[in-house]
């Protein structure tokens, strides 16, 4: 043991700094007598078997002295002696004893030789200086590191420590600065300027700030430092005021059906705010319930350090097909001080779901399934239904169909249903009863996802499916279809075109057909009901506006003699030749010139014919003579299709009738005579009048442009 009156004891035997400068400062020191002890690591330590005996004094009594001890396993008696609570082998290498009274509070430390560290070392959680004993120089401050428990309760202000400095100036003054000084947060510590002692005004929490730097100096009457400044380090004791949280919620994890025994899950990790380096962190978990607690009440463990929950059953029992639920709740909990009943404890839920794998093949509920459809018809003839005991949700459920024999034409496709994972079969091209009146076809079932190595597709992911066609009256059918014939416009009434042709599909039932016109625009044709000869009644014009690029087309039923009786419809298409039956016309018909205009151009003549090349242009224009004299117009060819109109000599104020006589290149020609009016007008000061020449007023240039616009449209 070392004594505590030495000459100028600084640093002491086990390495404490002390607040005295020496035996003379002051009779009595606040605190404990020894404040490091070294004890063997005993094999056990025994219930209520004193270890050793502190000894603390707050120089005023020791009223409501308390002792707190920082291993829950351990107290402190009111005598000083340290006792374990229950029998207990391991703590950790140190263990640290802290004194309180109301005037007065000091930490020891007892240092376990060859016990195990159980978390890191409780002397550097608590920085406590061991260092070699440095020289004292005269007249320095002497401080040491105070030590404060979190959440301590009134009264306040309280003493924490003590700065001594027995060589100071007379009237000199002790002066305390830094953050928790004069320094946000502002308030908590001070000191006393007379004697040095440090107090604290309020409760502190670690887990806001955990260590306070300040500096102690020495001034003089006038505020001016005579000493310093010298550190002093306030650290915040920390105690299990903080429950383990679970911050990354929701916790979902996913296991394949069948897995491994000790197949892991998930992690989970909890959060405690208490100090990392000590046990009021050190979290251990364990699962509180799981839910349900079939086919096993215990099918997932939890490491207790990690937090990694892993499967703990037989791949058999992990079978999501035969689990009453393959979802499960486990309640987490995690509890601090490594575990033990004084930790504070907090809850989270892991949900666990099992995941499926298609260990099941779909299988058909029966091996054959009927049908039977209409001749002609198309859609959805039957429903093959199968079972799988997959999750319906995956792949390892949907069923995919395939038909693999009886199918030569593609005359049938299957698709599956999503919502109830039948197999629809259809007819997509229509059957004929008159060809098969029977259709069997083979179906096989896979799934989506690929089978398990260990499961494969057996007999009953195939199925027969037996077709029966029921045979319905058809209508007639002609051939060919449509129906195509050319014959020149102009044809004599009752010029026969040709002879319609319908059979009737139903050759079993021996029907007689009939014929009749269905759609006939202009009115012109005729059928023969018995033989389908069609002849007409009209003359056929290839101008008419029923008649389409030169061809007319019209539609014919043919309807058998069932019950009912069945109809099919044939398309004629007739090809009308054209023949030269229109006279060409022209245009303009009208025009203007001024009585005295320089240029003696009229207009710009166009021809057109409602016929076909070669029975239109080119066109030959020409005054018809005999009704106008010589030596005043004259008509001049420009092209094929144009010719321009000018006069000889300038004409009186009046209106013209200037006949035109334009002939076509057809075999025989058609001829044409139109009167072109021709207004001569008044032209004065950029002014044209018309009104003697008459009530229809073109001026000259006008017309000319719409002549050599039309004249440039045939050109094109």
């Amino acid at each position: 043991m070392c004594g505590r009156c030495s000459v100028e004891p600084v640093v002491g035997c086990w390495g404490e700094v002390l607040l005295l400068t020496s035996a003379e400062d002051l009779d009595c020191i606040p605190g404990f007598q020894q404040k490091v002890f070294h004890i063997n690591q005993p094999a056990e330590f025994i219930e209520d078997q004193s270890i050793l005996n502190l000894t603390f004094s707050d120089c005023k009594g020791n009223d409501k002295l308390r002792y707190e001890v920082s291993s829950p396993y351990f107290k402190v008696n009111s005598d000083g002696g340290l006792v374990a609570l229950r029998n207990i082998t391991a703590v950790g290498k140190t263990l640290f004893v802290h004194a309180r009274t109301p005037h007065a509070e000091d930490m020891a430390e007892l240092v376990i030789v060859g016990g195990k560290d159980i978390q890191g070392s409780l002397q550097d959680i608590f920085k406590f200086a061991r260092t070699s004993p440095v020289p004292r120089q005269k007249r320095s401050i002497v401080v040491s590191p105070i030590l404060i428990p979190e959440n301590q309760r009134q009264p306040f202000p309280r003493d924490v420590g003590k700065v001594v400095d027995s060589d100071r100036p007379e009237r000199s003054k002790f002066r305390l600065t830094g953050k928790g000084v004069d320094q946000e947060p502002k308030g908590i510590f001070r000191i006393n300027e007379n004697t040095g002692s440090v107090s604290v005004t309020r409760t502190l929490d670690r887990e806001v700030i955990a260590v306070y730097q300040l500096f102690v100096e020495t001034t003089d009457v006038n505020g001016k430092t005579l000493e310093g400044p010298v550190p002093l380090e306030v650290i915040v004791i920390d105690q299990n005021d903080n429950r383990p949280i679970f911050r990354e919620g929701p916790y979902i994890g996913h296991v394949m059906e069948g897995s491994p025994t000790g197949t892991t899950v998930m992690r989970m990790t909890a959060f405690d705010a208490d100090d990392p380096a000590t046990d009021n962190a050190l979290l251990r978990y364990n699962i509180r319930q799981q839910t349900p607690d079939k086919p096993s009440p215990n099918m997932f463990y939890i490491d207790p350090e990690k937090g990694d929950i892993v499967t703990v059953v037989s791949p058999a029992l992990l079978d999501r097909e035969t689990l009453e639920n393959p979802k499960y709740e486990l309640i987490i909990e995690a509890q601090d001080m490594a575990g033990l009943d004084v930790g504070l404890t907090g809850t989270a839920t892991a949900t666990i779901m099992i995941d499926d794998k298609n260990d099941h093949s779909p299988k058909f509920t029966k091996k054959e399934f009927q049908a039977t459809v209409e001749e002609g018809a198309v859609g959805v003839i039957v429903n093959l239904t199968v079972e799988d005991k997959d999750d319906p949700t995956t792949g390892a459920w949907r069923a995919a169909y395939t038909i693999i024999n009886g199918n030569p034409g593609q005359s049938f496709e299957i698709h599956t249903n999503p919502q109830t994972n039948e197999g629809m079969l259809s007819v997509v091209k229509p059957l004929d009863y008159e060809i098969s009146a029977f259709h069997t076809l083979l179906i096989k079932v896979e799934n989506e996802d690929p089978l398990v190595p260990d499961v494969s597709y057996g007999p009953s992911s195939t199925a027969t499916v037996h077709i029966t066609v029921l045979d319905v009256n058809e209508g007639p059918v002609f051939y060919p279809d449509p129906m195509m014939v050319t014959k020149q416009e102009n044809i004599s009434v009752g010029s026969v075109l040709l002879t319609v042709n319908a059979t009737d599909p139903d050759s079993l039932q021996h029907q007689t057909i009939r014929y009749s016109v269905y759609k006939d625009p202009a009115g012109w044709l005729n059928i023969n009901p018995i033989n389908g000869t069609v002849d007409t009644t009209a003359v056929l014009d290839r101008e008419s506006p029923f008649v389409d690029n030169s061809v007319y087309t019209a539609l014919f039923l043919a309807i058998d003699s069932g019950n009912p009786p069945a109809t099919g419809t044939g398309t004629l298409l007739i090809t009308l030749e054209d023949v030269n039956d229109n006279a060409p016309f022209i245009y303009p018909t009208v025009a203007e010139v001024c009585d005295d205009a320089k240029n003696l151009s009229v207009v710009i003549l166009g021809a057109s014919d409602k016929d076909l090349h070669p029975n239109t242009d080119p066109f030959k224009f020409e005054i018809h003579k005999q009704a106008v004299p010589d030596k005043v117009w004259k008509i001049s060819k420009i092209n094929n299709t144009h010719a321009l109109v000018s006069l000889l000599q300038n004409l009186n104020k009046a209106n013209y009738n200037l006949p035109i006589m334009v002939t076509d290149s057809g075999k025989p020609p058609m001829t044409n005579i139109t009167d072109l009016r021709v207004q001569v007008c008044s032209c004065r000061n950029s002014k044209v009048d018309c009104n003697a020449a008459g009530a229809l007023r073109f001026s000259l240039p006008s017309l000319l442009l719409l002549s050599l616009f039309s004249l440039a449209c045939k050109l094109a």
